[in-house]
């Protein structure tokens, strides 16, 4: 007898989870924590922003933001400028050290996923490939 869907779902669930734990392991700086580089990869994408609309975005609080903004900073990934327009604010951006880890990540994660998916058949690359499309509709519903 088959599995049920709540068995399936149980399974993908886990599997997904599985993979995206192994490649959060491929970065460029180990010591980096998934959410020091979430806020690294968000403004390598969408660029310099405040620390409020930072936090907004990763669904943090303010002060822990700051505390994540913190370490960035000193750890030389990020900067913070003054917004020219309203001297109290401050905005943060990528420093050039930031923006290589984000790139040399990417590439990292690229690279180790090309060597798995290599080790596999066509067939079974194509049903990935059918997979993650479907899986990218789910996401979005």
């Amino acid at each position: 007898m088959g599995k049920t869907i709540g068995e399936q779902s149980t399974d993908l669930r886990i599997a997904t989870f599985r993979l995206a734990r192994r490649l959060r392991a491929e970065k460029a700086d180990g010591e980096l924590s998934d959410a020091h580089f979430s806020v690294l990869a968000g403004l390598h994408k969408h660029g310099e922003e405040t620390l409020s609309a930072l936090a907004e975005r990763e669904g943090v609080s303010a002060p822990s933001m700051n505390r994540t903004v913190n370490s960035l900073e000193e750890w030389g990934y990020v900067e913070r400028i003054s917004d020219e327009r309203d001297r109290r604010k401050v905005i943060v951006a990528l420093t050039d050290s930031g923006h290589d880890t984000v790139k040399n990540t990417v590439k990292k994660r690229d690279r180790w996923l090309h060597q798995q998916l290599r080790g596999l058949s066509s067939e079974d690359r194509a049903t990935l490939f059918a997979a993650s499309e479907l899986m990218r509709r789910l996401a979005t519903q």
